[in-house]
């Protein structure tokens, strides 16, 4: 089967804003992700990370900088302001090369996000 372009989500929150808890939850994050779907860094295409508007004090990209994913194309946008919505939240989005079904996609939520996505598959 060719491969083709899917996205992997996920999601994850931290306790506090600042740089070693957002690092430490997104590398975990993203680690997780690629070990779910037995991807590597040659596989993705790029990365799209948003965060609520109380995450200010680094980039989610700057995380993935810091495990070697540097030559992959990220950019961080901010997450609507909706109310309700859960607080201290970064999402993911990752654009990969697989041959893997769609329905085969894991997708992962951890922390204070594992409930956002409770309908996927784990």
């Amino acid at each position: 089967m060719p491969t083709s372009v899917k996205a992997v989500r996920g999601a994850t929150t931290v306790d506090a804003d600042n740089v070693e808890a957002i690092t430490t939850r997104v590398v975990t994050l993203l680690r997780e992700i690629l070990e779910r779907n037995g991807l590597a860094e040659e596989d993705i295409i790029s990365i799209l990370f948003t965060a609520t508007e109380d995450i200010v004090s680094t980039f989610p990209a700057t995380a993935a900088r810091s495990i070697g994913l540097g030559a992959v194309p990220l950019i961080c946008a901010r997450e609507l302001a909706v109310v309700g919505s859960v607080p201290l939240c970064i999402r993911v989005m990752l654009h990969v090369d697989t041959d893997r079904p769609r329905g085969d996609i894991h997708h992962v939520y951890l922390e204070g996000a594992r409930g956002l996505r409770d309908d996927l598959p784990d």
